[in-house]
């Protein structure tokens, strides 16, 4: 066995009373309440009860001979360890306070304080007289031997504070004396457990409930040479044809919800770099599926559950470097924005209102339109798949090639983050109500600015916010959101070039140098017109006419800054190729910047970029940065790389395909009907049963195969699991470190101990 992998989300879907409360629900409870709605009482809150944690003790009982012969007991408290104690206002500095409990005595010691240290490691002993003389003289004991069961050993372990009102209590246990049996040795870890309540009475039903609906899993992962078959079948998905036959393609169908099967799938996808296939595949198969351009993409299929995915994984660090800044300032601000007449606060006016609502839209839009040159690269891949399909099925419609990646990137992606900003940690709590209400007025005019739909207006139920879109009815809004969508769908993948049409991304003047010239003089530097496409960097004489020169973006190793002293000319930047550089002055920094960042985006997977560059030019017969006589020399300064080619993810790959197995496994009523399905489909061409009608099967017979593939991997893992369920049974010890000694499973460990358990004092 591997590791186990917990996984709890609690959803808040009613609160009732405002009161101050907890819920808790043991982990053994855990699994009787998932996927269900259940009312919890909400308990009392004290610092007593809120506890994490175990501790190792070992326990000896011996007798000891005193100097006057008189035979005594004594308990020998060893306190070893502690680990996970929880962390106290930003620290943790535990010690133990070691007590021997009986009805009439209550002996305490304590250990040395560990500084920082929420493991800590205490190897401290302690002596406590069980039994002792009522005199010299008398061989009789105060603690008779039948009293013996009513001592009790308490643990408690507290955290040092510096603080006026005291050390704060970390959790304790109490050990009753007769774990020791005969034998007189006791060795274990245990639970921490929340202090008793002091005899205070609290009536529970005052705090009011709480109802919650919790989803909880518990996946026992085993070595990766277990998951072979399974992991294999799904990873071949995007290679099936049809599709829908695939293993991948399946799971999204026996599952209740689709989003269950797009977690897991989308990060084993990711982790085997076999995402943007899979994905393109899936989605090849619903384009040609859809019946109206206009409903493309539009429902909950496995493909927009997988595409949603991809960019809440791939695009977080690009969501919060794009929205992030402007979000922050908007929660901080608390400017007024407010344009619905019924809503106006009367201190409010309406034409300022709408000046700070387009302000805000306006820079928004801004900051979106030109993030296209770090949107990561596997989402640029499956958007121009997405495109293709769309624009290939269907033809007649031209803007079916920008709706169909405006519904992810606009709808499904930037308008949510807007929306709810904590969701996507952008922000670290929900807004307050008046900030949460510009945030979705905002979020509206973004998501229809970003619809290209053909009558905005028509799109808001609203009166007022038709009204106010009127600002953005122009023509360069749309312009600026389908050059963004043609740069973030443009394919780093040259295989695919021979399908893709040519989309320009950027042109303009600027000045180049005369390529090949070693000669300084004002006459090598021409003003040129530039135009880049997603295929090739040209430049021509002047705009309109026939190119000069062109640079295959395949042929582009590195777009670096050219530094002023070379040409004593500023804004220079230089595209290098295998056999030498291309000079250029943009007309300003701006311009340099906007236009090495692009040619970094599009050029960003060739196969042969360089790591290093010259960041001087090459002039009579040296470099001028490292002073190197050959024009081939390596470069002397690391390239910036400008953007993250791809996103890395830490995703564990077995986990997923055990998330996975564990889907399949409890969906397999509907593997076996999906089955049943299948031989209908292949015997009988009649109307389909309705109770197989929500099976997506274009293939019977290769489903049928993948079916019966799915169903004996999931029946050999079945098999694995319970025996290693079985062995570990076997092997379970109530004490050890794996299987600490809790409130119920005191008893259990006590049955374990020999029947007889008094002491022979």
């Amino acid at each position: 066995m591997k590791r186990a992998v917990l996984h709890l989300a609690f959803v808040l879907t009613q609160f009732v009373s405002v009161c101050t409360g907890k819920v808790a629900v043991k982990k053994e409870d855990l699994q009787k309440y998932h996927g269900k709605d259940t009312w919890f009482p909400l308990q009392p809150v004290s610092a007593d009860s809120e506890v994490q944690g175990k501790v190792h003790l070992e326990l000896r009982l011996s007798e000891v001979i005193t100097d006057s012969g008189v035979i005594s007991h004594k308990l020998a408290t060893r306190v070893l360890e502690c680990q996970g104690l929880p962390i106290v206002n930003g620290q943790c500095d535990p010690y133990a306070a070691v007590s021997l409990l009986g009805p009439s005595r209550s002996d305490a010691k304590k250990t040395k304080v560990k500084r920082k240290n929420n493991n800590p490691q205490f190897e401290e002993v302690f002596y406590f007289e069980v039994t002792r003389p009522l005199s010299h003289t008398k061989r009789q004991f105060d603690v008779e031997e039948e009293d013996v069961d009513k001592l009790a050993l308490r643990v408690d372990l507290w955290n040092a504070s510096n603080l006026k009102f005291g050390d704060e209590f970390l959790g304790g246990v109490r050990v009753p004396l007769r774990v020791l049996g005969q034998a007189g040795v006791h060795d274990a870890w245990y639970f921490l457990q929340p202090r008793e309540n002091g005899g205070k009475s609290v009536k529970v039903e005052e705090l009011g409930s709480l109802r919650l609906n919790i989803v909880y899993t518990e996946d026992h992962v085993f070595p990766s040479e277990h998951y072979t078959p399974l992991r294999d079948l799904l990873l071949h998905s995007a290679n099936v044809e049809p599709v829908s036959a695939s293993a991948a393609h399946i799971l999204g169908e026996v599952c209740r919800e689709k989003q269950e099967a797009a977690i897991p799938l989308v990060r084993l996808f990711l982790h085997y770099g076999k995402i943007v296939p899979f994905i393109s595949a899936i989605a090849h198969a619903e384009v040609n599926r859809t019946q109206d351009p206009n409903t493309i993409f539009r429902g909950n299929s496995l493909t927009s559950k997988c595409i949603d995915e991809t960019m809440k994984l791939a695009g977080m660090h690009y969501l919060q470097v794009t929205l992030k800044p402007i979000i922050d300032e908007i929660c901080a601000d608390h400017k007024p924005c407010e344009i619905d007449p019924v809503k106006l606060k009367e201190s409010e006016n309406l034409d300022t209102n709408r000046e700070n609502l387009r302000q805000y839209v306006d820079r928004i839009f801004n900051v979106i339109t030109t993030s296209g040159v770090r949107c990561p690269t596997v989402m640029c891949d499956i958007f121009f798949s997405l495109r293709e399909s769309a624009a290939t099925r269907f033809q007649v419609d031209q803007d079916v090639r920008y709706t169909a990646v405006s519904s992810f990137i606009f709808l499904r992606f930037f308008a949510p983050a807007i929306l709810s900003p904590n969701l996507f940690q952008l922000r670290p709590h929900h807004p307050d109500p008046a900030t949460s209400r510009t945030l979705t007025l905002i979020s509206k005019t973004i998501q229809t600015l970003g619809s290209l739909a053909k009558s905005k207006s028509a799109n808001f139920k609203e009166s007022y916010m038709a009204a106010f879109y009127d600002y953005f009815n122009e023509q360069k809004y749309a312009d600026a959101v389908k050059n963004f969508l043609d740069l973030i769908s443009t394919s780093g993948k040259w295989d695919q070039k021979s399908i893709e049409t040519p989309i320009m991304l950027k042109e303009g003047f600027m000045i180049k140098r005369a390529q090949g010239r070693n000669r300084f003089g004002m006459k090598n530097f021409k003003k040129r017109w530039f135009r880049l496409t997603n295929h090739e960097f040209t430049y021509h004489k002047t705009k309109g006419e026939g190119a000069l020169c062109s640079i295959p973006i395949e042929n582009i190793l590195a777009v670096e800054r050219l530094e002023e002293e070379s040409f004593k000319m500023k804004n220079m930047f230089q595209v290098i190729q295998p056999e030498r550089a291309l000079y250029i002055q943009a007309n300003n920094c701006v311009e340099a910047r906007d236009w090495i960042d692009i040619l970094t985006k599009v050029s960003q997977c060739n196969r042969k970029r360089l790591s290093t560059y010259h960041p001087s030019a090459y002039l009579n017969g040296h470099w001028l940065c490292c002073k190197l006589s050959a024009d081939a020399a390596p470069g002397c300064t690391p390239c910036t790389g400008g953007l993250p080619a791809n996103i890395q993810l830490d995703v564990d790959g077995d986990r997923e395909t055990e998330r996975i197995y564990s889907l399949f496994s409890t969906y397999m009523s509907k593997l076996i009907n999906m089955q049943e399905a299948c031989g209908s489909k292949s015997v009988y061409d009649g109307p389909e049963l309705e109770e197989y009608s929500s099976f997506v099967i274009d293939d019977p017979q290769e489903t049928y195969k993948t079916l019966k593939l799915i169903v004996s991997a999931v029946q050999t893992l079945e098999q694995q699991h319970t025996k290693y369920k079985r062995d570990k049974f076997k092997k379970t010890k109530i004490g050890s470190q794996e299987h600490p000694i809790g409130d119920k499973s005191f008893q259990c460990y006590i049955r374990q101990q020999s029947e007889s358990s008094t002491y022979s004092i």
